[in-house]
């Protein structure tokens, strides 16, 4: 089991607290950055497609986190903490290429085995037209893609995700865009009717 990392560094006069721990239900690595029990930011990353690679073990996932951690402590000691931490939720792939999803209806339910869902995708915070978005399967040995469509002008489109057993009983779907040679791979959760 993969606990976290707690670490207190100084910059200047002020101590700032560095929480990072992986959400495995999110597919995702966290880190937050705290000053005098304040959240100011952090650093969230999906870790979705590294694991659907043969072979990506739960110490490759512990490998990642304190890479992450020690990203984030680095630009603390540095006085850059700002140009490393996110404070409008953008989750890249954790190469951090620039490429971020956004699930835009959240509040979407399943009705039988679809569900309708809005994303908007953005490359290095600007709306990436053209991008294809897909839903695909979770194990990498599943070969059948279920949907996919391009994002409009604003980066934003929509799908009609249709829901296999695996997605119906774990209540998420993964999506994936691509973009000008970049990709970005999440699993969202599904609200549960």
């Amino acid at each position: 089991m993969i606990f976290g990392f707690n670490t207190d560094v100084k910059y200047g006069d002020t101590v700032y607290h560095v929480q990072s721990e992986a959400r495995a239900n999110d597919l995702l690595l966290q880190t937050q950055v705290f000053v005098k029990g304040r959240c100011i930011g952090k650093r969230a990353a999906s870790y979705a497609e590294s694991v659907t690679k043969p072979g990506f073990s739960e110490e490759n996932m512990h490998e990642m986190l304190k890479a992450q951690h020690r990203l984030v402590l680095d630009a603390v000691k540095d006085g850059k903490v700002e140009g490393i931490i996110d404070m409008n939720n953008e989750i890249q792939d954790v190469d951090g290429r620039g490429l971020a999803i956004r699930w835009l209806n959240t509040d979407a339910a399943p009705s039988g085995n679809t569900v309708t869902m809005r994303f908007s995708v953005t490359d290095m915070g600007q709306a990436a037209a053209g991008a294809t978005v897909r839903s695909r399967p979770f194990l990498p040995s599943d070969a059948n893609l279920a949907c996919e469509t391009t994002t409009d002008g604003g980066g934003s489109a929509e799908l009609a995700v249709t829901l296999d057993e695996h997605a119906i009983k774990d209540a998420s779907v993964m999506i994936q865009a691509t973009h000008g040679g970049k990709s970005a791979t999440r699993k969202f959760r599904l609200k549960k009717n």
